[in-house]
């Protein structure tokens, strides 16, 4: 299995593309992710659109087919790689062609990084966001807002035919408050402020959150290193 790690930031004049891209699907149920996946999609065929560059990727974004019925796979890793990368192999199993999965989280300063890799079940297995929020809520209790830092990260990886594998890092930085605002988004997004808006997660549109989040980050690198590597897509390399 080859491996390789990309980074947010590619110059916007190394972009080119050449030709279009099959359906990508998303190993997850997460009616959130899916939402964000495809509307990063659609942003990014307008902004090359934009750009004056004919023939912008088509992309199918849908998940998984019948990912609810299939067998979970356990996230057991000890990073936010590992379990992406494990996540894209494991469902590439039950589907045939390109598959996308992430691996999210909250890491809290004052926390020494927790929740980390357990974010989603930070209160326990198949605990809702509202407790999970709960449980980060308490454990924060006193904390001055000076000692509040924490940063989202997501890691994507990107599989074809469930050999080779491509990951995808994003992060941003920002602030716990004290009591939950805002009522979109999903996870701990109504704690979290970004300090230069002054405004949560949950406070934004999708688009406003995606142009700005660690998820937006990490699809952002990987849109832009497949308009370079279409034939890899193409299962040329």
């Amino acid at each position: 299995m080859n491996r390789q790690q990309e980074s947010f930031g590619v110059p916007p004049s190394a972009l080119r593309l050449t030709g279009k891209c099959p359906v990508l699907l998303i190993a997850s149920s997460n009616p959130g992710k899916i939402t964000e996946f495809r509307l990063g999609v659609r942003l990014w065929v307008e902004k090359i659109a934009a750009r004056g560059i004919t023939q912008p990727p088509k992309w199918n974004v849908q998940p998984v087919p019948g990912i609810e019925t299939l067998p979970t796979c356990m996230e057991d890793g000890e990073s936010f790689s590992e379990n992406a990368v494990k996540k894209a192999l494991h469902y590439s199993r039950f589907a045939s062609g390109i598959v996308l999965a992430d691996d999210s989280g909250l890491e809290v300063d004052a926390l020494g990084g927790a929740p980390g890799v357990r974010s989603r079940r930070y209160a326990g297995l198949g605990a809702t966001d509202a407790r999970n929020n709960a449980k980060l809520l308490e454990e924060m209790r006193g904390v001055p807002s000076a000692e509040r830092g924490a940063q989202f990260v997501c890691v994507l990886a990107l599989t074809r035919s469930g050999q080779q594998v491509v990951e995808f890092r994003g992060e941003v930085r920002g602030v716990l408050l004290e009591s939950p605002r805002g009522d979109n988004g999903f996870g701990y997004d109504p704690l979290f402020v970004l300090p230069e808006l002054n405004r949560t997660f949950a406070e934004l549109s999708t688009e406003e959150k995606l142009s700005r989040s660690h998820r937006g980050k990490a699809l952002q690198a990987m849109l832009e290193w497949q308009a370079k590597n279409s034939q890899w897509f193409r299962g040329e390399r």
